[in-house]
């Protein structure tokens, strides 16, 4: 494994420990894909730091296991933000 790798992978343990955000979260401000962050957590963190690994495992359950609901919530604002257009462009459309 590439030196850059391990560095990139033990960042990203730290932050998402020091942090609790989420994958796309962290992907977005390593400038990587979620899948990457993914495969550096699950997969190569625990050869590098296993402590690390462990701390970061246990924040990765949490944000599964309430994975249904921040869903529900982002859908919730997105069908939110969808009616309050239509009812705009239904008013303006009376005549």
């Amino acid at each position: 494994m590439h030196d850059y790798i391990k560095e990139r992978t033990i960042k990203i343990g730290r932050c998402i420990v020091e942090t609790r955000h989420t994958v796309r979260t962290i992907a977005k401000e390593f400038g990587v894909s979620k899948s990457t962050v993914h495969k550096d957590l699950t997969e190569r963190l625990p050869e590098i730091n296993p402590d690390l690994a462990d701390q970061v495992k246990h924040i990765l359950e949490y944000h599964k296991s309430i994975r249904h609901l921040r869903g529900g919530e982002a859908t919730k604002i997105k069908y939110k933000k969808n009616t309050g257009k239509k009812r705009e462009v239904a008013v303006a459309a009376q005549p």
